[in-house]
């Protein structure tokens, strides 16, 4: 495409983002924005993309990612800005990077890297801390060059730590004065364009010092002082990760939520996945959250299309031998003599040795081998239980860590399982299927830019089109036009940014054109290219025939066009005039 302002795609099935039925139309982009949709549209001086047997969508609006580091040091926000993805939301779960103290910075990073699984060399050489209050964050990151437009919460963890240092730190509970600089600070956030605040209560949640993260147990008062102030400004949605089912008290925990988001006014949003350990726990959640919802509270479970978990892989954080003493000698060894190493026999055995006697004790690295799969490519995210490694042993006589361990070996040391570890307790996702088909949910869960060993879910958007929409074969599949617009204006108005997410005059032009008969994920992959070579899992995909950002091609089938308009998103953004769109805000 030439540097020509005004862009006429021509003659794709559009799937709007509102929910209506797609249709044949053209699209007039100008400076950036919509200036008409419909058939046959005739103007001079535009540059012409073909979409005809394509499909146009706007693009995709992922509000749970973890990229605070990444948009200050890298401009594209991959593995998101693969996937469709033209904006998203940072500072999720209550982790992040600002504000902060010069002498918090060791702390920050500790607990992201317990926390989200990101290497602790990665930050310490590509954090170059320029900021210390989050409207100066915000600053540093709008300096650079994006790929996707960025809107950023305040976390909880480092707002907690810079006003009360190492009491924050030990978890004690926050003053009356703590509370009142929390509440200033967020408000001075808010008016310098945050667009919320986010905490985690997740007992899980530790630092790589195994320390729990400081916001686990704040109490209500401090929260509420918090979302008061934004309730004072007027705007700002609250996120927030909790272990409902380690509080001994669901409906306690739940009912703390609903007074804040009742005092406040706030929308609020919660991670909601079927546990292994209670497959059937999520229902009496989202049954308060609908009770709720009817109530006129707006309030929000996150979900997700596929299973959580784990990839498992010796080029990878963790495999089903990690903790068995042979193979965590072998750590620190290049790769390529790792698997060398891997590939001698003795080696072999003495590893699976050790891995069999693991899984006969109460403790020790054993895995359940039922809920492990081989990941094929391209992958499938709802696998057979018949096709488990347990299953595959069953049938063919060979031990189940034999048959892990040689498919590891596979691609030259770099085949990949599957671990689900949510949402797939009955093996299928049914559950799924229900939450996301739920009035009160919303699609998200991706983690972008964090878990860099273990996951890569932020292909999800994916997922959802080709899978979902078209490939499901084990239960029932949904339309199109219900997913496009889950994740684009459901996930923007939720946010707050009424300017996007719908294909219509005067909306911004962030679109994607797909070649959806093509639309398919690829198997993810191990890449070193994180500051200090860190190394992260991408996730490419094919039929992406264009990304577009602020009328900018961004992606041409999936390779950067080295075009970078995308900023930071300023706070809440008005729906354009004459759009009428209703939200929460």
């Amino acid at each position: 495409m030439s540097d020509n302002k005004r862009i006429l795609i021509r003659g794709g099935t559009v799937v709007d983002g509102s929910g209506a039925p797609a249709c044949r139309a053209d699209i007039l982009v100008e400076d950036g924005i919509i200036a008409a949709v419909a058939e046959d549209i005739e103007v001079d001086g535009a540059s012409i993309m073909d979409a005809r047997g394509l499909t146009v969508t706007p693009g995709f609006v992922d509000i749970h990612t973890h990229y605070d580091g990444q948009v200050t040091w890298e401009s594209r926000m991959a593995p998101s800005s693969n996937h469709g993805v033209t904006t998203i939301v940072t500072g999720n779960c209550g982790v992040g990077f600002a504000p902060c103290h010069p002498t918090d910075h060791e702390a920050l990073v500790e607990l992201m890297a317990g926390v989200e699984d990101i290497p602790e060399v990665v930050m310490t050489e590509g954090l170059k801390w320029n900021w210390q209050s989050f409207p100066e964050y915000l600053d540093a990151v709008a300096a650079r060059p994006h790929d996707v437009d960025i809107a950023a919460m305040v976390p909880h963890s480092p707002l907690r730590v810079f006003v009360m240092g190492d009491r924050a730190i030990r978890r004690e509970e926050a003053t009356a004065q703590d509370i009142s600089q929390m509440a200033d600070l967020v408000k001075a956030a808010i008016d310098a364009g945050a667009v919320g605040f986010a905490t985690s209560r997740a007992v899980q949640q530790k630092s790589v010092t195994g320390e729990p993260i400081p916001t686990v147990r704040a109490a209500e008062d401090e929260l509420d002082g918090i979302l008061q102030a934004m309730k004072q400004a007027g705007q700002g949605v609250f996120q927030v990760l909790s272990d409902f089912e380690l509080f001994q008290d669901i409906e306690g925990e739940f009912a703390m939520f609903r007074r804040l988001t009742e005092r406040s006014g706030r929308p609020m949003s919660y991670s909601l996945a079927q546990k292994h350990n209670n497959p059937e726990g999520w229902r009496y959640l989202l049954e308060l959250t609908e009770q709720a919802s009817n109530a006129g509270l707006p309030i929000r479970a996150q979900v997700m299309g596929r299973p959580t978990g784990v990839l498992l892989g010796f080029d990878l954080t963790l495999s089903p031998f990690t903790g068995c003493p042979s193979y965590d000698a072998l750590a620190d060894l290049p790769f390529d003599q790792r698997i060398a190493t891997l590939r001698d026999p003795q080696v072999r055995d003495r590893i699976l040795e050790e891995s069999a006697q693991a899984r006969t004790q109460d403790h020790g690295p054993g895995r359940d081998y039922g809920y492990i799969f081989e990941m094929t490519d391209p992958p499938t995210y709802e696998p057979d239980m018949r096709d488990s490694l347990k299953e595959r042993a069953k049938a063919t006589g060979k031990a189940a860590e034999a048959i892990a361990y040689d498919l590891m070996l596979e691609n030259g040391g770099r085949g990949i399982l599957f671990e689900p570890a949510q949402n797939y307790a009955y093996g299928s996702l049914d559950p799924s299927y229900e939450m996301l088909q739920h009035k009160d949910t919303i699609f998200g869960l991706g983690d972008g830019g964090a878990h860099c060993g273990v996951i890569c879910d932020a292909s999800f958007p994916t997922t959802m089109l080709s899978y979902w929409g078209r490939d499901r074969t084990r239960g029932p599949r949904l339309p199109v036009e219900q997913i496009v617009k889950a994740m684009t204006s459901d996930n923007a108005r939720m946010i707050g940014l009424l300017d996007r997410g719908v294909i219509a005059p005067g909306y911004k032009a962030d679109l994607n054109i797909i070649d959806f008969d093509r639309l398919q994920l690829c198997v993810p992959e191990v890449v070193r290219d994180l500051p200090s070579g860190g190394r992260r899992v991408v996730q490419r995909a094919h039929g992406y025939v264009a990304t577009i950002q602020s009328g900018v091609v961004t992606y041409r089938e999936g390779e950067p066009t080295g075009a970078l308009p995308g900023g930071v998103v300023r706070g809440a953004q008005p729906a354009p005039a004459a759009a009428g769109t209703t939200t929460f805000h």
